[in-house]
């Protein structure tokens, strides 16, 4: 399936089952997300409740057939009003639709989503061994900022950090 073929648009409490499927797979099977312990269908909905202010977004892939193949989101960096134009991204696909060019839609969606809101950087997190993201984000634009050498520990390993970043002038 081309990625045209994929529609991407605001994500709905609707999609919050299939967001959780996607994340808690990665949280137990993959590198994407640091996090140890699956999200809760109630954790999932204050987060999502949280992200409809101004400024952060949630977005999903979808199908034609309305199958979420992958979401994405953006947040803000910190609470602090020096960094009100810094927000993170983040994206996760679905593995059946990985290497479609899905991520490049979601990830596209919110920048174009941050440059609306005001944002000047946004700054995406990456695994070290996550090859695909950080091809992804560079693919966009993104460099690589800093890399932070065992910064956490994930599958009794240690685990380095890629902040990668943006500035959208």
């Amino acid at each position: 399936m081309p990625p045209a073929d994929f529609v991407v648009r605001p994500a709905t409490v609707a999609d919050l089952p299939a967001i959780d499927a996607i994340f808690n797979r990665e949280i137990l099977k993959g590198v994407a997300t640091w996090d140890s312990v699956p999200w809760t269908a109630e954790a999932r909905r204050v987060w999502f409740d949280a992200h409809q202010r101004q400024g952060e977004a949630v977005f999903v892939a979808a199908t034609p057939d309305g199958t979420v193949a992958g979401f994405s989101h953006l947040s803000f960096y910190s609470p602090r009003a020096a960094y009100w134009t810094t927000r993170t991204d983040s994206v996760y696909i679905d593995p059946a639709y990985q290497r479609r060019g899905v991520g490049r839609l979601l990830v596209t969606a919110v920048l174009e989503e941050a440059r609306r809101t005001g944002a000047h950087l946004v700054l995406a997190g990456i695994d070290s061994e996550n090859a695909a993201s950080i091809a992804l984000h560079a693919g966009l634009g993104f460099a690589v900022m800093s890399r932070l050498p065992e910064a956490g520990r994930k599958f009794e390993a240690w685990r380095t950090l890629v902040q990668m970043g943006i500035l959208l002038g």
